[in-house]
């Protein structure tokens, strides 16, 4: 994996971005240390059947908060 510095990335944003975009994967440096990792976004379609979108779903009129327990119970169908 690539590595840049923070002064290369702050003189040449817009053209990392732009590897970054295509597939590039790059290890963000300071003082030669590792601090962040760029990677794309994989923008993936979301299953309609995602338990996790359909929380609202699960809520009632009062409005009160789901614990814990029961969103797991929904989204892992426990």
């Amino acid at each position: 994996m690539k590595t840049i510095s923070m002064v290369d990335f702050r003189l040449h944003a817009d053209k990392i971005i732009a590897l970054v975009q295509k597939g590039q994967r790059m290890i963000l440096t300071r003082r030669g240390k590792p601090v962040a990792r760029l990677e794309p976004i994989i923008n993936e379609a979301i299953d309609s059947d995602d338990p996790f979108y359909t929380l609202s779903d699960w809520s009632d009129a009062t409005g009160e908060s789901l614990s814990n327990k029961q969103i797991d119970d929904i989204v892992y169908g426990k």
